[in-house]
């Protein structure tokens, strides 16, 4: 698939570049997407979530009435869950919610994510991006130039270039990261993908 590459103000640099058909031109597999994505959510799940069973609630162990004779059900314990203030019964525990996948079937994942954005004319090129300091205000006149300044975007730089990631920090919509960092979960989210174009030898590395 061949695309035209952009400077930073929208016009055409008289450039294209050539996208890897391996990566940007596969049949998708959304099985192996929904897996990625789930991966990924799992694992931002603190899992800290806790109630006291009946062994950890701080009340008297005393029998609280007699055995028979009440009229009522055999009590032995204010501490059970049938009783306000006692132990949950089956509350929430600490628990680990993160699980693995396969490197392949990952690596298929945000290949499949990638062909998705390629098969829907959702991937702009750009020559580079460059600023020499963080600028929110110049980082948004990129977008608007580009026309995606509304749109949920996903910037994708070829190494970790902190101007531009402090650049688009703040914008609600926009996100920036490395190509080495690309996931599924952040590709999908975004409407159009903005990739410098150097960036696209670096996910050729990554995912081949």
């Amino acid at each position: 698939m061949e695309l035209k590459v952009l400077t930073s103000k929208g016009t055409e640099s008289g450039k294209t570049v050539q996208l890897p058909s391996e990566i940007f031109g596969v049949q998708p597999n959304d099985h192996a997407i929904y897996l990625d994505v789930k991966q990924f959510l799992a694992n931002q799940r603190q899992g800290t979530s806790k109630t006291k069973v009946k062994a950890e609630v701080n009340y008297s162990t005393k029998k609280i009435k007699r055995q028979k004779g009440t009229g009522g059900a055999r009590a032995g314990s204010i501490k059970s869950g049938v009783f306000v203030g006692g132990g949950r019964i089956h509350g929430p525990q600490p628990r680990d919610y993160s699980f693995k996948l396969n490197k392949k079937l990952k690596r298929l994942a945000r290949v499949s994510a990638l062909s998705h954005k390629a098969a829907n004319n959702s991937i702009i090129v750009l020559d580079e991006l460059n600023f020499d300091k963080p600028n929110t205000k110049s980082f948004l006149s990129v977008l608007n130039n580009l026309k995606i300044n509304d749109q949920r975007v996903l910037v994708v730089t070829a190494d970790n270039n902190m101007n531009v990631y402090l650049s688009g920090r703040n914008l609600p919509k926009a996100h920036t990261m490395p190509a080495a960092e690309l996931n599924t979960y952040q590709i999908l989210k975004a409407k159009t993908l903005v990739l410098m174009n150097d960036s696209i030898e670096v996910i050729k590395q990554t995912l081949n």
